[in-house]
C-alpha cells in the first residue's frame, strides 16, 4: 500500500518520479481495469521505468467500467454532469479524506489560508443535481472559511451583488468562483470595480450560452468586475485535484498533479514540451482510482509545467485508441 504521506510530501521532480513509479505498479496490481488496459498495451511494470512509459487510461473509462483500485467500501460517487439520455462519468470514491486533504492543500499552495478568505460560490447547475466533487469541494471551502458571508447563490444574483458590494469596500478578501455562464449574468446585471476580490470561473457554458473562447469569456468578466485578471480552475469529475491559474489561462498543478501532452493523431505517444496534443493528467491523489488518464482537452505544457488549455476533441472517443472494448 502507498502511504497517503508519500504522495503530498512531494517537493522535487525525484520525489514525482518515485511516487508516480509506486503508484503506477500499485494500480497495476490492483485494479483489474487498469492492469486489463496495461495487458493490451504488453505493459508491465518491469518496462516501466519513467512516467513516459507509464499508460493513460483513457477517461471514457470512468462512463463504462468500475475504475477502483481499492477493495474498501465506498464512501461517495462523485458523477459528471450529462445532457439528458448522455452516459455520465462515475468517480467511486473510497476514501474521502484523500480529496480532503488535495483540494485544502492545493488552495493553500496557491492562494493561502482558506480562513483568509470569503467564498462566494455561484454554481447554480452543480447545485441542482446530485453528486457533484466540485459542490464537495466549494462547501468545505465554506466551512473552513468561517465567516458568516461566506455560502452558495443559486438564482438571487440582486442579493450576491449587494453583498459582493459591501465585502469588497469592506476590504475583505473575497473568492467569487462561479460558472461562466452565472458570472455573465451576474455583470450583466451589475459593473462592478473590486480591489479585493479574486473572481475565479470554472468553465460551463455547454447549453445555458453561445460559445465563448477564454480571452473573449475573460475579457467580458473583466471588464465586468473591474479587476486586472480572472482565475480559473481546472478539475474534474475524475480527478481528485485541481489546478489553478491566476490570469491570462496559465494553469499550475500542485506538486502531487502533472499534465503531459499525446499526438492527437497517435494517443499512445507522448508529445514534447511547447506542442498542443490532448493532454494527459497524472494526479496521484487518485490512488483508489486510475491516477493516469488521458483526458479529452487539448493543450500545451510549457517549459516550467504550467499548462494551457486550448479546447476539447470534437468526437467523444479519443483518436488513435481502439482500446475501449474491455
Amino acid at each position: 500500500m502507498i502511504a497517503t504521506d508519500s504522495i503530498f510530501s512531494i517537493t522535487s521532480e525525484n520525489d514525482f518520479q518515485k511516487v508516480a513509479l509506486a503508484v503506477f505498479k500499485f494500480q497495476f496490481e490492483n485494479n483489474p481495469v487498469y492492469r486489463s488496459f496495461c495487458d493490451l498495451l504488453y505493459k508491465h511494470p518491469s518496462d516501466v521505468k519513467t512516467i513516459a512509459d507509464i499508460p493513460f487510461l483513457p477517461i471514457q473509462f470512468f462512463k463504462s467500467h468500475r475504475v477502483l483500485s481499492s477493495k474498501a467500501d465506498l464512501q461517495d460517487t462523485f458523477t459528471s454532469s450529462g445532457t439528458t439520455g448522455s452516459t455520465t462519468s462515475k468517480h467511486l470514491v473510497t476514501d474521502l479524506g484523500l480529496y480532503e486533504t488535495s483540494f485544502r492543500q492545493g488552495f493553500k499552495h496557491f492562494y493561502g489560508n482558506i480562513n483568509d478568505y470569503v467564498i462566494l460560490a455561484l454554481l447554480p447547475n452543480y447545485l441542482e443535481r446530485e453528486g457533484s466533487s466540485l459542490i464537495y469541494m466549494v462547501n468545505d471551502m465554506i466551512t473552513a472559511s468561517n465567516h458568516k458571508e461566506s455560502g452558495f447563490y443559486l438564482d438571487n444574483l440582486s442579493e450576491l451583488k449587494e453583498r459582493l458590494i459591501a465585502l469588497d469596500s469592506e476590504g475583505k478578501k473575497t473568492v467569487l468562483i462561479g460558472v461562466s455562464f452565472s458570472l455573465l449574468d451576474l455583470v450583466e446585471l451589475h459593473q462592478f470595480q473590486l480591489k479585493n476580490t479574486i473572481v475565479m470561473e470554472t468553465g460551463g457554458m455547454k447549453g445555458r450560452r453561445k460559445e465563448l473562447i477564454r480571452e473573449e469569456l475573460h475579457h467580458i468578466l473583466k471588464r465586468g468586475f473591474g479587476v486586472d485578471n480572472i482565475h480559473s480552475e481546472y478539475g474534474m469529475t475524475e480527478l481528485l485535484s485541481q489546478a489553478y491559474s491566476k490570469g491570462n489561462g496559465v494553469f499550475e498543478c500542485p506538486n502531487w498533479m502533472r499534465i503531459l501532452t499525446r499526438d492527437p493523431e497517435d494517443a499512445l505517444s507522448l508529445q514534447p514540451l511547447n506542442k498542443t496534443g490532448g493532454l494527459n493528467v497524472i494526479d496521484l491523489a487518485n490512488l483508489n482510482s486510475c491516477a493516469f488518464i488521458a483526458t479529452q482537452d487539448l493543450g500545451r505544457v510549457n517549459e516550467d509545467h504550467s499548462f494551457e488549455i486550448i479546447g476539447r476533441f470534437d468526437n467523444s472517443d479519443i483518436r488513435g485508441c481502439n482500446l475501449m472494448v474491455l
